[in-house]
């Protein structure tokens, strides 16, 4: 079902661009605004990212294999890398162009035309944008949310075109058009960036606060006796797909088969509340007796201290790689 709606998405996304795309270079003809032609410039990015979603999603849905072990989730965030790079040159191309336009006093006609195209343009990008970010967001896709947020970009790119379009109607000055357009070139190369940052840190699996926590809540909600501690926690991301990795501290006189059981029962527990597809893989550390005061195991035979509080899975418990000295030597 995600696979199918996720595609869907893409499909939609792909079809309005390619529309909206016409209609801003039958706006750009029309007015002959370097305003209007940032824009239409920017949407012949938002195709080709629409084009190379639909691909990236094809290619992340497929299971994992042998020699793709962790599945081809990962895909995703090389389609939003490649989108924020492609969105980081047009806006240099954009600048170019205005900074040409700005010399060459270039004069702007038909702007009504131009301005009920532009605006159009902008409501159909706004509400695409919105749509493929919940989308996204619903189905885990990187690849769906990067493509809602440059469409929500194009928006804004939209938004300054009319502004700037409006001022030259109203004020008879030219040369705010190419002004507007260097406001939409800067606009979109901070989006480009940020684009690229995200995915490169998804890329890598640099830790994220929000997702850790997350899991913070998964590990409370589901916890149960025997689970003591639980620590240096580690994600990996591919796509939708989660990779969770951590030390549990758990009664050291529990045999193999104990200890298998009753983590394996915490794992799937947690998979099952947590809101991402994954798995959990737990290295089973022992008590060793220095977590008595933390135990609520009941009936322990080996209990050296009364159990006092349970350790909190916090965000700094779960990230510490660390252990008591008691149990580094």
């Amino acid at each position: 079902m995600r696979a199918v709606q996720v595609k869907k998405g893409a499909y939609i996304s792909l079809v309005i661009s390619s529309l909206l795309l016409i209609v801003k270079f039958g706006a750009f003809y029309l007015t002959h605004s370097q305003a209007v032609f940032s824009d239409a410039l920017e949407s012949i990015v938002n195709v080709v990212a629409a084009s190379l979603a639909l691909f990236v999603i094809y290619i992340s849905s497929k299971p994992a294999d042998r020699n793709h072990p962790y599945g081809h989730g990962k895909a995703e965030y090389f389609s939003s890398t490649v989108e924020g790079a492609l969105i980081s040159f047009a806006a240099v191309m954009i600048a170019i162009e205005s900074v040409h336009a700005l010399l060459s006093s270039r004069s702007i006609k038909r702007i009504d035309m131009g301005l009920a195209l532009i605006i159009a343009a902008g409501i159909a990008n706004a509400l695409l944008g919105l749509y493929l970010m919940r989308l996204g967001k619903k189905s885990q896709s990187a690849a769906l949310v990067a493509s809602g947020k440059h469409v929500l970009s194009d928006f804004y790119t939209s938004a300054a075109v009319i502004a700037g379009l409006f001022a030259v109607r109203v004020t008879g000055i030219e040369w705010l058009d190419p002004v507007a357009a260097m406001v939409v070139a800067v606009v979109l190369a901070v989006t480009g960036f940020n684009l690229v940052r995200e995915s490169v840190h998804a890329l890598m699996d640099a830790e994220d606060t929000t997702l850790i926590d997350r899991i913070a809540a998964a590990f409370t909600k589901n916890r149960r006796p025997g689970i003591i501690r639980i620590h240096h926690t580690r994600v990996i991301r591919a796509g939708s797909y989660h990779h969770i990795d951590a030390h549990v501290v758990v009664p050291e006189f529990w045999d193999i088969a104990t200890a298998h059981e009753e983590t394996g029962q915490f794992e799937e527990d947690v998979i099952s509340s947590y809101e991402h597809e994954g798995e959990v893989h737990f290295h089973i550390d022992p008590c060793r007796r220095v977590y008595c005061h933390a135990c609520d195991l009941a009936d322990c035979l080996i209990r050296r201290e009364p159990f006092a509080t349970l350790i909190p899975f916090t965000f700094a418990e779960l990230t510490s790689p660390t252990e008591p000295e008691e149990l580094q030597h």
